[in-house]
């Protein structure tokens, strides 16, 4: 006898595909595989039986059946993504009833629950390419590294590509700000302190502010709060999955949460400004991140002291040269008025983050982030 949806109709979830059929009358198994898909963020459709409907077992993305419903799935059409789910881990024929049933995983709970909640999650999210995740940082202290990312996430933004901005610097006063955003509901840094294992994408992004066709992570208003390295590597994560781009805004200093971002970066850029004093303290701020990630590359930024300019800067730190980041006048102003960072489409940091991303992202690229762009786009 078939039952019904638990809880709402997953085509209507924000886009999210169906979540796995279960098919048991074990209460209390039903209960586990329904917490391991609140966990994954997915709505399954749950039977006590063989699916009466035509098609039902032929379209579900995933299929769970419970050891005690294998006898009466014998006779349904062989397909792949179905696995045998039970909690006795002794059980003689298990694996002849996976056989019966052309069964692809035999899963003993409580032992699978981690994996099954990863596989449930994939399924639910779909499994495509990883975002394209680029950090951004200071080389010394009011460099403009936060004015850069959130330029780079509002053009990414403004070009049509999914994007997420997400705040790794609890000392810079919530990037949110930066948006005009500061009032915006939504969840902020202090929500996923506690995160552990797998987030589901889906639920993260519909759970932060939409500020200028970005989602945006920040942090509160209260009391600092320390991030740990476990709720970071969720976090990012879960943004990566959803595919298109993430910027992530990071501080100077490198501890195990900033670390842990470091490690999931396709590329970071230390943003320099044209001074022998930013230089040296660049070069600390690169000694610590290279320690983890392998591919840091520098913008910088004028006016440039006697003698120096972007070559220089590149060269005295032995590291790629992305551009030369170009002086926008007016921008203070335009913030106050609404107007985020690259929120000025024809203005010359909205530009230079154009021309980067259609380098980096653009249609039939490769993976290789473009090692050197001046303004206007030219490699």
């Amino acid at each position: 006898m078939a039952g019904s949806f638990v809880g709402e109709d997953p085509s209507s979830a924000g886009g999210r595909r169906d979540g796995p059929l279960i098919v048991t009358e074990d209460a209390i198994l039903l209960d586990d595989l329904l917490r391991l898909c609140a966990a994954a963020g997915a709505v399954p459709e749950v039977h006590h039986g063989p699916p009466g409907e035509r098609g039902c077992w032929e379209r579900a993305p995933m299929i769970l059946v419970g050891d005690d419903a294998a006898r009466g799935c014998r006779g349904a059409a062989r397909r792949p993504g179905v696995m045998l789910v039970g909690r006795n881990q002794d059980d003689p024929d298990v694996w002849r009833r996976a056989v019966e049933i052309g069964a692809e995983y035999v899963l003993r709970l409580p032992d699978s629950e981690g994996w099954l909640v990863d596989q449930i999650a994939n399924t639910v999210e779909g499994v495509g390419r990883s975002a394209l995740t680029v950090g951004v940082m200071g080389g010394r202290g009011g460099s403009g590294a936060s004015t850069l990312a959130c330029a780079l996430a509002v053009t990414a933004a403004r070009s049509g590509r999914r994007a997420m901005l997400i705040d790794g610097d609890p000392l810079g006063g919530g990037i949110d700000v930066l948006l005009g955003g500061e009032e915006s509901e939504g969840l902020r840094w202090p929500d996923f302190a506690r995160s552990k294992g797998r987030l589901g994408g889906g639920a993260l992004e519909e759970s932060l502010p939409a500020l200028h066709g970005l989602r945006v992570l920040s942090w509160g208003r209260d009391d600092e709060v320390i991030i740990p390295p476990q709720a970071m590597r969720s976090v990012l994560a879960a943004a990566r999955r959803l595919g298109g781009v993430v910027v992530v805004d990071l501080p100077r200093r490198v501890d195990e949460s900033v670390a842990e971002a470091l490690a999931q970066l396709d590329v970071g850029l230390l943003l320099v400004p044209g001074e022998l004093r930013a230089v040296v303290a660049a070069q600390r701020v690169a000694a610590a991140a290279r320690m983890v990630l392998g591919d840091l590359r520098v913008v910088a930024r004028g006016p440039y002291t006697a003698g120096l300019d972007e070559q220089w800067v590149a060269q005295a730190l032995g590291l790629p040269l992305v551009g030369d980041l170009p002086t926008e006048a007016g921008l203070p102003s335009a913030q106050d008025s609404g107007v985020p960072p690259g929120g000025n489409s024809r203005g010359a940091l909205a530009r230079f983050c154009t021309a980067f991303w259609e380098l980096a992202d653009g249609p039939g690229r490769s993976d290789e982030v473009p090692a050197r762009l001046r303004e206007g786009g030219a490699p």
